[in-house]
């Protein structure tokens, strides 16, 4: 098949779906690549490295429609686009089937087929052509540039002969995976920052990264704030009372807000309502992720920004990833790679649309005459639907103590069941063994013995403990040898002094290595 990438049309969109470096991972499925003339200027790639990686360049949109079996693109197609396509051809892009049923029918009449990469389900094996998450992921780091070139302070705290500068104070709204980049963007750059989502299971994730988790103190936060399909499901009123209660205690705080959170098929749900937005610093700045959806900030306006009357910049641009163009279309085109590498599992250049694959399915929002959106759910559950884990059963005081003891049974009865086999075995030995045997048979028992049980009741994430009682099973071996240096033999003498030295070494390198790790937990 021939794989032809469009120049995108779209205002400012400064995107490509076809990078040199993908296309000639396509030539390797068996097909050929066309590009249209200046499609990827605008991300840093010239026709000349089109040329140079094997892509033959069209002058115009027109020559490249008919001369492709697959067309991609980064952006939707209009309607003369979508007027242009033939019948049994392909199209791959981004799509939003919901916001745009018109074009759906448009595609339909043409008999073409229509693969949205919007549409992709979020599924473990689909995570190589989620497109949603490399955008998103740019975006939310270039929602920290942007608010930081807007908030003309530093970000991290710094102690300066002219005085003393605080770190910015930051506050995340959403936790997905613009959230997650943003957040970590953040405290990269030294802000102190706060993390707020509907699921409290990414709490571990966000205080993994070195930020602060918002808990609300609310029955919902733990039951029903968990995801469907990687995205937050709709939350009732009561939690979203006591949600905007919080971020009104957090707003006189923030220096830095960055929103993110979007409900797939509906329009982005207010949280930063204007009386938020009034109790902020002069200087501060709201970074709205979801303007293209209606904002989540109340005085968010589309692709613009704008100063509050208290001195607020709201930034509600909507092309985020096109302003880093050349990452945002290395990523994207790996998305189609991968969506092709599908559509061609013999890598024969055949395109093989398999309706019965969940991945391909899902993201086919037409074909071959007929309007296949919305597709029917999966057959693996997506990534975030986890079942809540149960809660352990908490004992009382009287079922801890029987445990305890219980437990301190065992452990005494097994100790016992040990001391009787090993006395056994030392008596039976003993009986035919000769005396200066017995001598160098009952230390080497006992310096097993006492290093087997030191170690096994250590866990094993201790790794400092574990240090220091190497350390002890070293001075046992140091006991052991030097009740053995005065034995007769030159060889006994020879190997006694030898695991002296050697455990001499280990214990004075195994304290200098434990007081090292213990002084990178402590404060300066």
């Amino acid at each position: 098949m021939k794989i032809g990438a469009l120049a995108e049309i779209f205002p400012g969109e400064n995107r490509v779906a076809m990078t040199p470096e993908s296309a000639l991972q396509l030539v390797k499925l068996g097909h050929t690549c066309v590009v249209q003339s200046g499609a990827g200027v605008k991300a840093g790639f010239s026709d000349a490295l089109y040329a140079a990686a094997g892509v033959q360049v069209l002058p115009d949109a027109g020559a490249v429609v008919a001369a492709a079996d697959v067309l991609v693109k980064v952006r939707g197609p209009e309607v003369p686009e979508a007027e242009a396509l033939r019948n049994g051809q392909t199209l791959i892009s981004f799509f939003w089937p919901a916001q745009n049923p018109e074009l759906l029918e448009v595609v339909k009449a043409r008999g073409a087929t229509a693969v949205a990469m919007d549409m992709v389900p979020r599924i473990s094996r689909a995570q190589k052509m989620d497109a949603l998450s490399s955008m998103a992921n740019i975006a939310g780091y270039r929602a920290v540039i942007e608010a930081g070139s807007n908030f003309g302070r530093f970000f991290t705290g710094q102690v300066t002969a002219a005085g003393k500068v605080p770190p910015a104070k930051v506050l995340i709204v959403g936790a997905g995976v613009a959230g997650l980049a943003a957040t970590g963007t953040s405290v990269s750059l030294g802000a102190i920052v706060h993390a707020f989502d509907v699921r409290p299971e990414v709490a571990e994730q966000i205080e993994s990264m070195g930020a602060n988790f918002v808990f609300l103190d609310f029955a919902e936060s733990q039951t029903d704030g968990a995801a469907t399909g990687g995205y937050a499901a709709p939350s009732s009123p009561e939690f979203r009372e006591a949600q905007l209660k919080k971020f009104r205690e957090l707003a006189p705080e923030m220096d830095i807000v960055i929103t993110t959170a979007l409900i797939p098929g509906r329009p982005a749900p207010k949280l930063w309502t204007a009386d938020m937005v009034a109790l902020m610093k002069p200087g501060s700045v709201i970074v709205d992720l979801a303007a293209e959806r209606g904002g989540n900030c109340d005085l968010t306006v589309m692709d613009q920004k704008i100063v509050s009357e208290n001195g607020v910049t709201v930034v509600g641009y909507t092309d985020f990833p096109s302003r880093m163009a050349a990452q945002a279309s290395t990523l994207y085109s790996t998305n189609i790679r991968h969506m092709l590498t599908d559509l061609t599992p013999k890598k024969d250049g055949v395109i093989v649309h398999n309706m019965e694959d969940d991945v391909i399915r899902g993201a086919t929002v037409a074909k071959d005459g007929s309007v296949t959106w919305p597709p029917p759910p999966p057959k693996i559950a997506a990534i975030a639907a986890q079942k809540p884990k149960e809660k352990a059963k908490e004992l009382t005081a009287e079922e801890k103590r029987a445990a305890e003891t219980a437990a301190f049974k065992a452990q005494s009865r097994s100790q016992v069941i040990l001391l009787i086999v090993g006395g056994l075995l030392m008596g039976l030995i003993g009986a035919y063994a000769p005396a200066a045997f017995m001598g160098h048979f009952i230390v080497f028992v006992l310096a097993v013995f006492i290093g087997f049980q030191v170690i096994w009741g250590v866990s094993h994430s201790l790794h400092t403990p574990l240090m220091a009682i190497t350390n002890a099973v070293s001075g046992i071996i140091v006991l052991g040898a030097l009740l053995q240096i005065g034995a007769d033999g030159w060889l006994i003498q020879i190997l006694s002094a030898i695991a002296i030295l050697i455990a001499t070494i280990n214990i004075v390198g195994g304290f200098m290595v434990t007081r090292r790790m213990l002084q990178m937990f402590q404060k300066s």
